[in-house]
């Protein structure tokens, strides 16, 4: 019998291919490393991390049925994930994101979503087709939505009568995609969680402060913001109410899922009930303890 879920994480479930080298790189480096292969994309990374905190989310994406898509379903299924509601496409290779990271961070990355995109509404069927939830009642419980989703879906997503009673959680798969989530600015319950640079896009600007990103996201129309700004700070705002705090100094060893780490384990936190300012240490707590090198816990 299928669990219940916690929450829904919808988007690019894959496989990350990630290079790291320990020296500074730039365009044209050949260098020594270490190549990784790991369950990764936005929702897949999101999900990860929920588990860890004790969560039980339902994946919400397409999966090839090729062996890449066998062995990634396999490796979700191991970790406590409800696998019931993924579209498995026969004709759909699985997805695969690959980055380069040096002791200057990300060096460059491509993310190959073009099945989760060719899918589309495809994703979303347990949502209305009773498993999870219909039109008439909806999913009322936590949603997390990645930006990966073309913006043609996520502006279906926006108005959608499905989402009327989530509490949306949404992150852009990268700061090329941040303006795929300018329909979800306005919607009534979603929070979406951005770093400086993807704040900047959705405002058309550039921001200082992660304050000051938050304070014009909310006066453009936004619900709720939580903006990053790497290891400087990071502010969580609603309407006329914005707290920052800094995050802990540490060794940066790979960043990668670090934002996706940094959303699940504020999920969470207010999820078992932590208020505000507890939800963001805690965040801030996990995302650091990633980028070092550890397990957040």
């Amino acid at each position: 019998m299928t669990k219940t879920p916690d929450i829904l994480c919808i988007g690019s479930v894959l496989w990350d291919v990630i290079g790291r080298a320990a020296s500074h790189m730039r365009v044209g480096s050949d260098v020594p490393g270490r190549i990784t292969r790991l369950p990764g994309g936005v929702a897949m990374n999101i999900a990860m991390t929920l588990r860890r905190f004790g969560m039980t989310p339902a994946l919400l994406t397409t999966v090839g049925r090729d062996a890449e898509g066998e062995e990634l379903m396999g490796e979700a299924l191991r970790m406590g994930m409800i696998c019931d509601y993924v579209y498995r496409s026969d004709d759909l290779p699985t997805d695969v994101y690959m980055a380069i990271e040096g002791a200057n961070g990300l060096v460059a990355a491509i993310a190959d979503a073009h099945s989760l995109e060719a899918a589309g509404e495809k994703i979303l069927r347990p949502m209305a087709d009773g498993r999870l939830g219909s039109a008439e009642t909806p999913f009322a419980g936590i949603v997390a939505l990645d930006g990966n989703l073309t913006e043609e879906l996520l502006q279906i997503i926006a108005i959608s009568p499905l989402f009327i009673a989530s509490d949306l959680r949404v992150a852009p798969a990268s700061p090329g995609k941040a303006e795929r989530l300018l329909a979800l600015v306005g919607h009534p319950s979603a929070t979406l969680y951005v770093n400086l640079e993807e704040a900047g896009l959705l405002c058309q600007t550039i921001f200082d402060t992660s304050a000051d990103a938050a304070a014009a996201l909310i006066k453009r129309g936004a619900h709720r913001v939580l903006v990053t700004d790497g290891g400087k700070s990071a502010s969580e705002g609603t309407a006329g109410d914005i707290i920052t705090q800094t995050p802990p100094a540490v060794m940066v060893t790979r960043v990668t899922g670090a934002g996706d780490t940094f959303m699940a384990a504020h999920i969470a936190s207010e999820a078992q009930g932590m208020d505000r300012a507890a939800s963001l240490t805690r965040a801030l707590n996990a995302a650091a303890t990633y980028v070092s090198g550890e397990t957040p816990l």
